[in-house]
């Protein structure tokens, strides 16, 4: 039986909304149940048609895209691909979104991401199945709450790390994507100012964006939080973000670990991407690594994962029941490389007490 994906669009402008009604009816998977011109209509269309998917503008009259994927994620939670603008405020707006409960989010301009139509129509509809996956938990204050069900910590290789007990890292390296920037909110929100192993974080995210993110991490965190730029120096108690659209990689110059930013190789598909930052840390730190692999399509981190493992550092993986989208970390997981799994409220706190703080 051939399960279908309910969607529901919502835009104020009537050429884009037909533009994407055409572009997803055309998978014979996905039924578009409704379109709505405002976020009003959207919160009462998601009442009554109960869709899989919304895909939602941000800026619409009467209501916006903001507050109606706040009232939906209070009383109908639904998974909500937002439709952004790759501009400093396009990104701000998004990820305000994302903090809201939306999933995921796509520029508005297709050209963007994709070099044509066809191109544009396969990766919004991969992206409106992923998403339809999964059903985000009701929380009080409207967000996906990743802690919502018990979870159970798995072990997958290895001893269970004991929580008690320090170890020494050079350097934490965190990947994500979808899903992420939520999930590292709630993952460096925990961590103290004294925090000593420098954090490096892969976040598949546009150019425009990492710079927003890292300035509202930043205000959110006790660590300083920063977009990386070639040259810096990894410090104790500072998180770096990979800038998007470049590569991030490191060095050792004169007993520091170092920072490189450059543009890459053009046929790498993700970046920044996790594999060129965990296979480039795994070569200068060795074992003193801890990688972590959080939420997101896909399989980037596993080989960077696995560079890491095979120089003795410590994998970890957040668990499926916590992950927006258990693509990477699964991909971790099933290659029998994470030391440990966990759900995603264990991960700030174990950082802690193993990292030290």
């Amino acid at each position: 039986m051939r399960i279908v994906t309910r969607v529901l669009v919502v835009d104020d402008s009537g050429f884009f909304r037909r533009r994407i009604v055409e572009m997803l009816e055309a998978d014979a998977r996905i039924q578009v149940v409704g379109t709505a011109v405002n976020g009003r209509e959207a919160v009462d269309q998601v009442a009554s048609l109960k869709p899989d998917v919304v895909t939602m503008d941000i800026e619409m009259p009467v209501m916006d895209g903001i507050t109606a994927v706040r009232h939906i994620m209070a009383s109908h939670p639904t998974p909500i691909l937002m439709f952004s603008s790759l501009t400093l405020e396009g990104a701000a707006a998004t990820l305000d979104a994302l903090d809201a409960g939306a999933v995921d989010f796509l520029p508005k301009k297709f050209d963007e991401i994709a070099a044509d139509r066809d191109q544009a129509r396969m990766l919004l509809r991969r992206r409106i199945h992923a998403v339809a996956r999964r059903k985000p938990a009701l929380t009080r204050a409207g967000v996906i709450n990743a802690a919502a069900k018990p979870v159970t910590t798995v072990v997958t290789n290895g001893p269970l790390l004991s929580r008690a007990k320090r170890a020494h890292f050079d350097v934490v390296a965190i990947a994500s994507s979808t899903g992420g920037p939520v999930a590292l909110t709630q993952v460096l929100t925990r961590l103290p100012a004294n925090f000593r192993p420098p954090v490096v974080v892969v976040q598949h995210m546009p150019a425009s964006f990492t710079p927003a993110f890292a300035q509202r991490l930043d205000q959110q965190c006790a660590v300083r939080v920063k977009e990386a730029a070639d040259g810096d120096q990894l410090r104790s108690g500072h998180v770096y973000i990979a800038p998007g659209g470049r590569q991030m990689t490191f060095s050792q110059q004169a007993g520091k670990l170092v920072i490189q930013i450059e543009d890459g190789r053009p046929d790498i598909h993700y970046k920044p991407c996790a594999d060129i930052s965990f296979s480039s840390i795994a070569a200068v730190c060795g074992a003193k690594v801890l990688g972590l692999v959080l939420t997101g399509m896909g399989a980037d981190g596993r080989e960077g994962a696995r560079a890491l493992k095979g120089q003795g550092a410590t994998i970890w993986s957040q668990d499926e029941a916590s992950s927006v989208i258990y693509g990477m970390p699964m991909a971790v997981a099933e290659a029998g490389l994470s030391d440990l799994v966990m759900p995603l409220r264990d991960i700030g706190p174990s950082l802690v007490q193993t990292a030290g703080g």
